[in-house]
């Protein structure tokens, strides 16, 4: 007979495991090297994230209550000592590391300074571009600290002269590496910051993180924020980047170039001059040339304004109305002439118009006896004229007997064919008229 199957469920798995872990005095207080990845500062104050190397990872978590020991900010890529309890998440049935403390692993721990240090002067102001001083353009005082040997140096002098040769180059040898490295440095930033410089270039050659650290010193940045002279800051390779260079008035990503920016380049200053003094010339010969243009023009002005020349116009003037005014009265002259001449034929023409009015006055004394003949004959013209209106008027007709009819419409009547029997007709006699119906028509003709 088989025996039963003794079955686990799957939290009960979970929690026997969890034991083991917690049992194991080697995973308990253990610190765990490597590189932080998926860091999330969640809302609730617990800190996620996942411990990795090249070969393997392991997840983690840091409660709220646990993180009074982080002394700084985790990010991602950061090379970390972790150290906490390794233990079960019971309810996704994975292990995990439990942090209590972290501590910044080799380079982290410079890093983790670099940071704070950064973020300290940053809130002080001294990376303000308000405090920023410009670099001149024409420096011909350089200052250089740096070592005294190395490449740096040898590529700032070379590159210096061959930019000027006239440049003046002051080098203070500081210690640029090493313990005591810093204060060298602030020692040259200050001593030649007193010596009248037009620039001062701050640098050394690359090198790594702990190489360059002497300006990353918070001494340093102060030298530099502080001093009156414009700096230049020359450090590492162009990826390097230290405190001095946010402190400094400019930044050059290697010490050739820190050169190259504080050294103005004496054949391309030769150059410009060249073009600024062929257009200097220029302008000058076209000012040159308007100032003969307007000198020119004076000239014909004060020619025109002369009293030699005044005298000539005023003499042709004088000429000329002369002319004027002679040519002027001998055509009034000539008009005057004229109008005498008209005045004459006018008088001749006058004489001979007042002969004749005298002779017609003289007609119009006999005009009162033929006005009155002329009278006479039209009175009796129009007595004449009246017996002829007379004899034919309608009302002298009607007054022998003679009557006027008319139809209803006003029509007269002039045959019996104008009317027919019941028409009525009206009878215009000399003392009234009669209205009255046709009761018989006769055709007859009155002649006949």
């Amino acid at each position: 007979m088989n025996k039963p199957i003794r079955a686990y469920s799957v939290s009960q798995l979970n929690r026997y495991i969890a034991n083991m872990f917690a049992q194991d005095f080697a995973l308990s207080g253990i610190t765990i090297k490597g590189e932080i990845s998926n860091l999330k500062y969640h809302s609730s104050g617990h800190i996620y994230f996942t411990l990795k190397d090249t070969a393997s990872q392991i997840s983690g978590i840091m409660f709220a209550g646990d993180r009074a020991g982080l002394q700084f900010k985790l990010e991602d890529g950061m090379s970390v000592l972790c150290t906490g309890n390794v233990g079960v998440y019971e309810r996704g049935g994975s292990y995990q590391i439990y942090a209590k403390s972290f501590t910044a692993d080799g380079l982290g721990d410079l890093y983790v300074k670099f940071e704070q240090l950064k973020k300290e002067l940053s809130e002080m102001g001294m990376f303000d571009e308000m405090y920023k001083k410009p670099i001149p353009q024409y420096a011909g005082k350089i200052g250089v600290v740096t070592a005294k040997t190395g490449a740096a140096v040898r590529d700032i002098i070379q590159i210096a002269k061959r930019r000027n040769p006239y440049v003046d180059i002051t080098l203070y040898p500081a210690q640029v590496q090493g313990e005591g490295s810093a204060e060298s440095v602030v020692r040259g930033i200050k001593t030649l910051d007193l010596m009248g410089l037009d620039v001062i270039i701050v640098g050394r050659g690359g090198g790594s993180i702990e190489d360059l650290w002497a300006f990353n010193e918070k001494i340093v940045a102060q030298a530099i924020f502080d001093a009156d002279t414009p700096i230049i800051s020359a450090v590492g390779h162009e990826t390097d980047t230290t405190i001095a260079d946010f402190v400094a008035d400019l930044r050059a990503p290697t010490p050739s170039a820190g050169a190259e920016l504080a050294v103005f380049d004496i054949n391309k200053f030769f150059d410009d001059l060249s073009g600024y003094r062929a257009t200097l010339d220029a302008a000058m010969s076209e000012h040159i040339q308007d100032e003969r243009q307007r000198v020119s023009m004076y000239k014909l002005k004060l020619n025109r304004h002369s009293p030699k020349n005044i005298l000539n116009e005023f003499q042709k003037r004088e000429l000329m109305y002369k002319n004027e005014l002679q040519k002027l009265m001998q055509d009034k002259l000539l008009k005057e002439k004229e109008r005498i001449k008209e005045y004459d034929e006018f008088k001749t023409i006058m004489k001979d118009r007042l002969q004749k009015f005298r002779n017609r006055l003289r007609d119009y004394e006999h005009l009162p006896s033929m006005m009155k003949q002329s009278l006479e004959r039209s009175k009796h013209r129009l007595l004449l004229q009246t017996e002829k209106l007379e004899a034919v008027s309608p009302l002298r007709k009607l007054s022998t007997g003679y009557g006027y009819i008319q139809k209803e419409d006003g029509g007269k009547v002039s045959s019996v064919k104008d009317v027919s029997i019941g028409s009525e007709i009206t009878t215009t006699l000399k003392d009234g008229s009669i209205k009255s119906r046709v009761e018989s028509i006769d055709g007859g003709s009155i002649n006949g």
